[in-house]
């Protein structure tokens, strides 16, 4: 699928021989199968001269971030054409596995000697596992409801908003060929529970999150103006990355100042347009990673992007419910869209790809035009500088409720309440509940300030 991918890349290139011509292929994490080098499984199929691999941990971020490193490297001369991509056959993969089959792929010996890497972005730490906080579909809603909060909405309110969002994004899918499912969604079908569209976490039914059931590959060729004239590109195939930038928030949920806000993101994006030259006004086309709505709402805030211009979509692809969510590689494929797009518009691009709980940011800038060419920075310094907020390790003794989720059951039923509270000196600790009149409780009432217990197990009742 990669190699197919990279194919096509050299195709829309209108330069075919690129494929062959490769010398560095750099990929995202694959969860679908495991490959010891799938680089240089790739360079094999394609019949380049590869002379450098790599393969990412685990992140979403990781696309962006390594076209920057790309990028860089070019402009430094350490490179001349690179690959950046990823594939999943996840849907596929889980098919095989529900009839207890095991696919004939491709197995690489144990002796192939690893690629380089990438770590993966921290996502466990002991707060959030005593309290239950153990995945993304549990914590992007903990974010969600402090968006509901800070914005002074009720509940019915709030999730009208973050569906007509939503449904915004399923419009954007409907009009992407590449995109896995290519159908607007009203807002109240995203709204509503239902056998086909169940809660997971409130407030999120199964149509708020990412789409992982895919089948998916995108690539991206990344060459020096030099080489791309070498190999006849033609310069209306050519679109240039102007700057890119990073930063990393506290990996601690808890240790964050406000859960409704990402200074990485704002520090980064500030950065990346500051590097490319440009300002927010003049970005016509914006990717903002979309595993869940408080991803979008946090990362338009931190941008300074309205939430509903419909002359600025906030995404490109229709994201990653309904373009699909192939784990680590969305921002591939949002990277390739932007790609087209420029070339169609002659516009500026933004694309921001998001690890972790809102974690670690990769922000780039492209354009039709190479500016005074590529810049890249780090904003983690500035990041740094912002306040966090003490964290109540294994706390016991009274405390206010600050946000929550509840989790439910494959039956629709609600099953567990989890949550951010703060005790009375303004620290914060997570926990969870498992009784039913709490649990019910939460999705019933907006209960932000309530008074609560929490004990040493990380378990928690209110007042």
């Amino acid at each position: 699928m990669v190699a197919e991918a990279i194919r096509a890349a050299a195709a829309d290139a209108q330069a075919p021989q690129l494929a062959a011509a490769v010398e560095s292929i750099r990929l995202t994490r694959i969860l679908s199968w495991r490959y010891r080098d799938p680089g240089l499984l790739v360079g094999e199929r394609l019949g380049a001269p590869v002379r450098h691999t790599l393969h990412t941990g685990n992140g979403g971020s990781h696309p962006q971030a390594l076209v920057n490193d790309a990028a860089a490297d070019i402009r430094a001369g350490r490179c001349d054409i690179a690959v950046i991509g990823g594939a999943e056959a996840w849907r596929t993969r889980m098919a095989l596995r529900r009839r207890d089959e095991r696919p004939a792929w491709t197995v690489q010996p144990d002796d192939v000697p690893e690629p380089e890497t990438r770590p993966d972005v921290p996502m466990q730490d002991i707060s959030e596992m005593r309290a239950g906080l153990d995945r993304p579909a549990y914590v992007y809603p903990l974010f969600e409801q402090a968006l509901r909060v800070a914005a002074g909405r009720a509940t019915n309110e709030h999730i009208d908003a973050i569906s007509r969002l939503w449904a915004r994004f399923s419009e954007v899918a409907a009009a992407n060929p590449a995109a896995w499912s290519p159908a607007a969604v009203p807002a109240e079908v995203i709204a509503a529970p239902g056998p086909r569209n169940r809660m997971i976490a409130w407030p999120y039914t199964k149509l708020m999150n990412s789409n992982n059931d895919v089948d998916q590959a995108a690539a991206v060729i990344i060459c020096s103006a030099e080489a791309a004239g070498r190999w006849r590109v033609p310069k209306d195939r050519w679109v240039f990355p102007l700057a890119g930038a990073e930063a990393s928030d506290t990996a601690r949920i808890a240790a964050r100042y406000r859960l409704d806000a990402c200074p990485a993101i704002r520090h980064a994006g500030r950065l990346a347009l500051d590097l490319a030259g440009v300002g927010l006004a003049e970005i016509g086309l914006i990717d903002l990673y979309s595993c869940f709505p408080s991803a979008v709402q946090v990362a338009a805030s931190e941008l300074g992007l309205a939430a509903n211009d419909p002359g600025r979509p906030l995404t490109i692809t229709g994201g990653l419910t309904f373009a699909g969510g192939p784990w680590n590689n969305y921002s591939t494929h949002a990277i390739a869209a932007m790609i087209g797009k420029i070339r169609d518009t002659g516009q500026l691009g933004l694309i921001t790809a998001n690890s972790g709980y809102l974690t670690k940011q990769s922000i780039g800038v492209y354009g039709p035009s190479p500016g005074p060419g590529f810049r890249r920075g780090d904003a983690g310094p500035a990041v740094v500088a912002e306040p966090t907020t003490t964290v109540a390790g294994e706390y016991d003794g009274p405390a206010v409720l600050e946000s929550w989720t509840v989790v439910f059951d494959r039956d629709g039923q609600p099953v567990k309440a989890l949550a951010a509270l703060r005790s009375g000196d303004g620290a914060r600790t997570l926990a969870r509940s498992e009784e039913p009149e709490i649990v019910q409780r939460l999705v019933t009432e907006d209960a932000e300030g309530t008074l609560a217990t929490v004990r040493a197990d990380a378990t928690f009742r209110l007042h």
